[in-house]
């Protein structure tokens, strides 16, 4: 798969994972991320090498992010979804959302899932509804994983 970069203005979106600051995306998931507070390094380190991460950069400074879990074939799962705060309210997640959804190797899928509190009205701009019908979903949640 042929890693895709693109520029608007003075940002950048890549795929590159060589790209990747993962000391900058653990800082964030794990200080402010309600949904992964307090995940250790090397768990954000494996879950990256095994998904395809979209990374948003300012002079390869790394100021959002995305990952994406999928088979390329049927479902895609989009998780860790982030713009750092003072880079907010730019037009910037829409941006990383077109790209996402535009991305040739997730055309085609059966089904795109993702959990979010804060961010429904950004989702549901690119097609994204809620559940049509809760009963057929199950979860195995964990949310103490990463408890000291």
């Amino acid at each position: 798969m042929t890693d895709l970069t693109i520029y608007k203005e003075e940002f950048c979106i890549s795929t590159d994972k060589r790209k990747l600051d993962i000391d900058a995306i653990h800082e964030f998931l794990s200080t402010k991320a309600y949904w992964c507070l307090n995940i250790p390094k090397d768990k954000v380190q494996t879950a990256n090498e095994n998904s395809l991460c979209f990374g948003i950069y300012q002079d390869n400074k790394q100021i959002g992010f995305a990952r994406i879990i999928t088979d390329f074939s049927t479902i895609a799962y989009l998780g860790d979804v982030y713009i750092l705060e003072e880079y907010r309210g730019r037009g910037l997640s829409k941006w990383l959302m077109e790209t996402i959804m535009s991305y040739p190797n997730l055309q085609g899928l059966r089904r795109w899932i993702l959990l979010t509190v804060h961010a429904h009205e950004l989702y549901r701009k690119f097609g994204w509804t809620d559940i049509a019908d809760s009963t057929k979903w199950m979860e195995l949640h964990n949310k103490n994983a990463y408890s000291k």
